[in-house]
């Protein structure tokens, strides 16, 4: 029952990235991605358990890190772009190319998105690390003061001249910060998923001596 489940969620995330994606562009592959990750880990909470109650809570908090760190990964790639756009021509041309696809408001669907999956971690801390999400928060929180940077209010007009002098070394912390999340989280992954291996394989050995007993 488990591996249905484990089937039909990923035919439904897969059918949002795509749906997204065709309605808007890389901005829809980054909101799909989003969505389909937080839509696994509710559909893992509140249908997983249930069925398949015998799955350890380090099985668990692997699936969710996996599902957890595919959007990072696809943000912290246009960042490292938007990184080289301002000494490349090529790199540039790219990251102006994905700004039209979605209507310039990139950095603003990028900034909603991380705030929406900085408090997953915050309500799942038992999966993954709540420190994890006070960082995409904070990471979600400037990418969307970035975004507005174009905007003419005062709040923009007080914080906008910082971005402006200061872009690159913002993006080079930005990214500093992506890449510590998302290896720290793989890292923490790859770590239960050894304690997981490692504790079967005592049990089968365990089991193989009650055999010869």
């Amino acid at each position: 029952m488990s591996k249905i489940l484990d089937i039909v969620m990923a035919g439904i995330i897969s059918g949002i990235v795509a749906y997204t994606t065709s309605q808007l562009g890389i901005a829809g592959t980054v909101i799909g991605a989003i969505i389909g990750s937080m839509l696994y880990q509710l559909m893992t909470h509140f249908f997983r358990k249930p069925i398949d109650n015998v799955d350890s809570l380090r099985t668990q908090k692997v699936e969710s890190s996996v599902f957890y760190v595919f959007p990072l990964i696809i943000i912290l790639g246009i960042e490292i772009l938007y990184l080289f756009s301002s000494f490349y021509h090529t790199f540039d041309v790219l990251f102006q190319s994905l700004e039209t696809a979605t209507g310039w408001n990139l950095f603003r669907t990028i900034g909603v998105g991380l705030l929406v999956m900085g408090v997953y971690p915050l309500l799942e801390p038992d999966r993954i690390s709540a420190k994890y999400g006070l960082m995409v928060l904070a990471v979600g929180i400037v990418k969307l003061m970035a975004g507005f940077v174009d905007y003419q209010c005062s709040f923009v007009n007080l914080y906008s001249p910082l971005f402006q002098q200061f872009n690159e070394i913002i993006s080079i912390v930005l990214i500093a910060v992506l890449l510590y999340i998302t290896v720290s989280i793989i890292q923490d992954s790859a770590h239960l998923k050894r304690e997981k291996d490692q504790n079967e394989g005592e049990e089968g050995e365990f089991d193989k001596l009650d055999e010869h007993n």
